[in-house]
């Protein structure tokens, strides 16, 4: 394959993509799942990282400053940075994480990086500030930037509760909006970012909707995955099952009020799967309330588990707090819920609370309300089997439709190709 001057490819061989992404395998978020399928359509795929410690807080075990800089991952070549761990996720020392990813990888990216690149594609969770590198990146190598927003900032900051100094954030908003001004194109997981980012005075053509898709693992249940059940004996009963983050946006408290709610309701279990910096408040809270019989913290899997572990659920909990800036977010789970086949019970507002009502796929409450998701668990758990998995098929048949892999991953292609071509 031959590059131009300005890192062009110039053969149509597919494109030299450089990935910017804080968080990357074997942290378990969709941008793995992204970077196989373009690796798998014949883009020559870089990934700049991090170094592994989300959510434990802690590097991965095998990795350090000095150890697994350089991997491969289905194709593509891994170059990773160093970062200060998220350690307890608070205050300084997350503070210390967003930043350093953004200084190392500014200064030391240029010296990792050789040849040249198509275009630099950003995925920006949290923080923003992964935007930093790939704009030092872009003017090094000529390169277009096309960025994908999962997460609004500065706004997140405040709900999330991670950061709520007025000055801090007012100078979050300025970075934001360099950020944003320095990408060629910006594509979001929700609608409901649109306006927000209009607002930073981008142009509604630079614009476009890339929600989540279905991750193939969560499709079917495999015999790799159906193995990780052997190591666990899940409660016989009625099985509520929430897989993610355990963190502030979660809102365990109404998960639990709801609990304790339905402790008269013996059959009723509530099985969690995940790690996060609220895990051991949650643990210490299911002893105060006396929900030991009936709340179950399973811990963290890989994502190749879930299948199986969703296989056995006869519902999918999806919560958040109650915040303008939640109710314009869609959990990324819904589509992983939506793709097993299971009916899903939402305690959120906004766009997520309408995407489950208007896929027939589950039951939604507003945020914030513990009376109101106890309620949609004892509609589901006295709905016929029949009924539920009517239900989970509803949602399924949606996310087939709306959030189809192939069809984004070809509307990503293309949407890249553009960008390449008017630079």
């Amino acid at each position: 394959m031959s590059i131009g001057l300005c890192g062009k490819n110039i053969d149509g061989d597919g494109l030299r993509i450089l990935v910017v992404s804080q968080y990357f395998w074997p942290e378990n978020f969709r941008i793995n799942d992204l970077v196989r399928s373009l690796a798998e359509r014949g883009h020559q795929i870089t990934v700049l990282t991090g170094i592994p410690n989300y959510p434990e807080g802690r590097y991965y075990e095998g990795y350090s400053l000095f150890s697994q800089r350089k991997q491969h991952f289905h194709g593509a070549q891994v170059l990773r940075v160093p970062l200060f761990p998220r350690l307890n996720g608070r205050g300084l020392s997350l503070f210390l994480n967003y930043i350093s990813f953004a200084f190392f990888g500014s200064i030391v990216s240029p010296l990792l990086l050789r040849g040249g690149f198509d275009i630099i594609f950003v995925c920006q969770l949290s923080p923003v500030t992964v935007g930093l590198p790939a704009i030092v990146l872009k003017k090094l190598f000529k390169a277009p930037i096309l960025f994908w927003v999962l997460d609004l900032w500065p706004e997140s900051l405040s709900a999330s509760g991670a950061l709520n100094s007025r000055s801090f954030l007012a100078v979050m908003d300025k970075v934001v909006k360099y950020i944003y001004h320095n990408a060629d194109k910006i594509v979001v997981s929700s609608r409901g970012f649109i306006q927000s980012i209009e607002a930073k005075g981008i142009r509604s053509e630079q614009l476009d909707y890339f929600p989540n898709w279905y991750e193939p693992e969560y499709l079917n249940s495999s015999s790799q995955s159906n193995a990780y059940l052997t190591r666990i004996e899940l409660p016989v009963g009625f099985r509520v099952m929430f897989a993610g983050n355990i963190g502030a946006a979660q809102d365990f408290e109404t998960i639990l009020a709801a609990a304790e709610m339905l402790k008269k309701y013996r059959d009723i279990h509530w099985i969690i799967l995940g790690d996060g910096r609220r895990f051991d408040w949650v643990k210490e809270q299911i002893s105060l309330r006396a929900l030991s019989d009936c709340f179950h913290l399973l811990g963290r899997f890989p994502s190749d588990a879930m299948s199986g572990f969703f296989s056995q659920a006869d519902a999918m909990l999806v919560t958040l707090k109650r915040d303008p800036i939640f109710s314009l977010t869609v959990p990324g789970k819904i589509q992983s819920y939506m793709a097993c086949g299971k009916p899903i019970i939402a305690a959120l507002d906004g766009e997520g609370n309408r995407l489950v009502i208007e896929s027939g796929g589950g039951v939604a409450s507003p945020a914030e309300d513990a009376s109101a998701l106890a309620q949609s668990v004892v509609s589901l758990y006295n709905m016929s089997s029949k009924k539920r998995e009517e239900m989970g098929e509803c949602g399924k048949a949606y996310g087939e439709k709306n959030f189809n892999r192939e069809v984004l991953m070809d509307r990503l292609e293309g949407w890249m190709s553009e960008v390449v071509d008017t630079v």
